[in-house]
């Protein structure tokens, strides 16, 4: 029986339809779409199953010519500067974290559609490699620095929680006996 078929006469609508995809779904969707067609223009013609992290370098060199982000050569009088006041002649690439994020979603992809975890091109040595690469070369060509945010315990978390409630209603009790007295609000930092 097809239950994609069964419709409801009442209001000629499926009963049995599907909720919508997440936007992070669809995305995965368009990325592996976009990964296949580029398998199937590939010359020589490559499967997937053929597919390795040369092939994954490759795509993502690709995908370049369709960057909009300003990526500065090391020869560029604007190299590390964070905001160039003039316009310069250096070529647009994929941010790096757009690169991450889509290697993450085709790492996904990759295995719901049947590959092995351990042989998936994504998440190669390779693949990583570059993303390292091309994250420092971004981040010092655009003047910008990408450090690892540093992850707090959950019992420093609560304690800084804490000190923050404390310190705003120090700051409003503070703001109140201010505004009663018609003096200026002075906060106590």
């Amino acid at each position: 029986m097809d239950f994609a078929n069964i419709v409801d006469p009442s209001n000629n609508v499926n009963t049995l339809s599907t909720p919508p995809l997440s936007r992070y779904e669809n995305q995965k969707r368009r990325d592996w779409n976009t990964f296949c067609q580029y398998l199937r223009n590939h010359h020589p013609l490559m499967s997937l199953l053929h597919c390795n992290s040369i092939h994954v370098l490759e795509f993502l060199r690709y995908l370049d010519q369709f960057g909009k982000t300003k990526v500065h050569n090391q020869l560029c009088p604007f190299f590390g500067v964070r905001d160039p006041p003039a316009p310069c002649a250096c070529p647009l690439r994929q941010a790096w974290g757009s690169l991450d994020a889509l290697i993450g979603r085709l790492r996904a992809a990759y295995e719901e559609h049947g590959g092995n975890s351990e042989m998936n091109p994504f998440g190669a040595r390779a693949v990583k490699l570059f993303l390292r690469d091309v994250r420092n070369f971004q981040s010092k060509s655009r003047g910008i620095s990408y450090d690892k945010k540093r992850k707090r315990s959950r019992t420093n978390q609560k304690n800084i929680i804490a000190m923050e409630e404390v310190h705003q209603n120090i700051h409003d009790d503070n703001n109140v006996g201010a505004n009663l007295c018609g003096q200026a609000n002075i906060a106590i930092e």
